[in-house]
């Protein structure tokens, strides 16, 4: 393959979702048509790398300008209650699901011992700074179930005991559409130690 095909299809190979295959075909559908796919794209991704930031008060996705962002500026949401994620990406897809009215809080990632990633590089700090300077009665954690983004959450739980926020986490069970059968050990054991009343 040509030298900047090769460079391209590497490129998108990164992205999530992206297998081989799949950014071969891209890469090679974006130099097929240059004026209809090539062009917009390298506008969008140079405007992107321009304008894209991230709120120096929640960590959410911005626009330069705009700081902070729109759901921190935004009076009509519930400002006693932040939802802490990892990534602002979380944010997207909870504020996706219209379930939450809150704050937000991004903490940049979780702790991970395999990835040399202290709490230290996280936004704790600033999470236990903007829960009693903002007043927050309750901090819900909406972090990976695995052991990273449950080492992150009691680390997290610690930090903002005496703050006087109550510390939460997203309930556990089985996903929608799903049958006990395809479920993994650690779901159910989840879903059956966070059972509610019908």
């Amino acid at each position: 393959m040509l030298g900047p095909i090769a460079e391209l299809e590497k490129c998108l190979s990164r992205l999530p979702g992206f297998g081989r295959k799949s950014a071969v075909r891209a890469a090679l559908s974006l130099v097929r048509e240059p004026e209809r796919l090539l062009r917009p794209l390298s506008a969008a991704l140079a405007a992107a790398e321009r304008e894209v930031r991230l709120c120096s008060r929640c960590g959410a996705f911005t626009v330069a300008g705009a700081d902070p962002c729109a759901t921190c500026c935004d009076a009509s949401r519930d400002a006693g209650v932040v939802c802490v994620v990892e990534e602002p990406a979380d944010i997207v897809s909870i504020e996706s699901s219209g379930a939450f009215r809150g704050r937000y809080h991004c903490l940049g990632g979780k702790i991970s011992t395999m990835h040399r990633i202290g709490p230290e590089k996280l936004r704790i700090a600033e999470l236990a700074d903007r829960t009693v300077k903002e007043g927050f009665s309750e901090v819900l954690l909406a972090l990976s179930t695995d052991m990273d983004g449950d080492a992150t959450a009691g680390y997290v739980a610690e930090v903002l005991k005496g703050t006087g926020a109550k510390v939460t986490r997203l309930a556990f069970g089985l996903p929608a559409d799903s049958g006990i059968a395809y479920s993994d050990p650690l779901t159910l054991r989840r879903a059956v130690a966070g059972r509610m009343g019908v």
